[in-house]
């Protein structure tokens, strides 16, 4: 499983978590557990699955610290991992402009930090989108509450004309997920925002700025794919429940940044042993063991 990306990569691990209250009140949503690891794990694996190894991760102040001394510089997993401050959650987009000189001359992938995905199919998917080389690329997901989210409107020919943000009334039940892959212009158009009545640089109007100009791909996540927004007291448990279920059943991990490493090609036998026995005493490490133990065949699909 070896996939080499010139993108870059930026995950959004701000704001408040006020819907999580009052358990973020002293820690970031993204560094709380979805069953046996750190949320911002996931967002970091499908990434690393694009075969993206420079990654910005942007936080704000009081947990910017933490998210170091979690992951450090990445280059035990032979990543590059690179730290920003966003000083006021003031939108999405704003991590474009806040990572600026990050992105340079690059492409750029933006994963927000509570949002898990999963599935056979996901793979050949995320990487069709990073060989768009040119325009935006998102992903919408069918849910049964489209109001919730920004939605996509289609024509009768089944193209997108429009993306409404958490519409009364949805024109369909097409939700934007929080993976998004841009050209080296997404920093001149987030540069070009106008900040929204919420006090924001919206997503949904970085896209529309593709849209209209006929540079918006739309790839359609079907049911061979799980798409998990971790944002809620609920879909969090429900997350939880749903890693458990797969990684008790197939006794394979989700979102497991060693493993994506190791078979990438960026570890070595040798490296992963060495990251197994720092983890000793638990479940995961053990993991990481029988991965070389028992050489279990990839299943494409963490």
């Amino acid at each position: 499983m070896t996939y080499s990306s010139l993108r870059k990569g930026i995950i959004l691990a701000g704001g408040k978590g006020k819907r999580l209250a009052p358990l973020t009140k002293s820690i970031s949503k993204q560094l709380m557990p979805v069953y046996d690891k750190p949320m911002i794990y996931y967002p970091l694996a499908t990434l690393m699955l694009c075969g993206i190894k420079e990654i910005m991760i942007v936080s704000d102040p009081d947990h910017i610290g933490l998210f170091r001394k979690l992951l450090d510089n990445g280059k035990e997993w032979g990543i590059d991992l690179q730290y920003a401050i966003q000083q006021k959650p003031e939108g999405v987009a704003q991590a474009v402009l806040i990572g600026e000189e990050f992105i340079g001359s690059n492409n750029v992938a933006i994963a927000l930090g509570d949002n898990i995905f999963h599935g056979n199919d996901l793979i050949s998917i995320l990487r069709s989108a990073d060989s768009w080389n040119k325009g935006g690329t998102i992903f919408a997901y069918p849910v049964s509450d489209p109001e919730n989210y920004g939605v996509l409107k289609f024509d009768h020919s089944g193209s997108v004309i429009e993306i409404e943000e958490k519409p009364k009334k949805p024109s369909s039940q097409y939700a934007v997920t929080g993976m998004y892959f841009y050209d080296n212009t997404v920093i001149e158009r987030a540069k070009k925002l106008n900040f929204s009545s919420r006090g924001e640089l919206e997503i949904t109007d970085l896209n529309k700025s593709y849209l209209n100009d006929q540079l918006l791909n739309v790839k359609m996540m079907g049911r061979g794919i799980a798409w998990l927004d971790t944002g809620t007291i609920d879909s969090l448990q429900e997350a939880s429940l749903y890693i458990r279920t797969l990684e008790y059943r197939q006794g394979l991990k989700i979102g497991c940044p060693e493993e994506i490493s190791w078979r990438q090609g960026w570890i070595n036998d040798n490296q992963l042993v060495k990251l197994a026995n720092n983890l000793s005493h638990s479940s995961y490490g053990e993991y990481l063991r029988r991965l070389l133990e028992f050489k279990i065949k990839d299943p494409l699909s963490n």
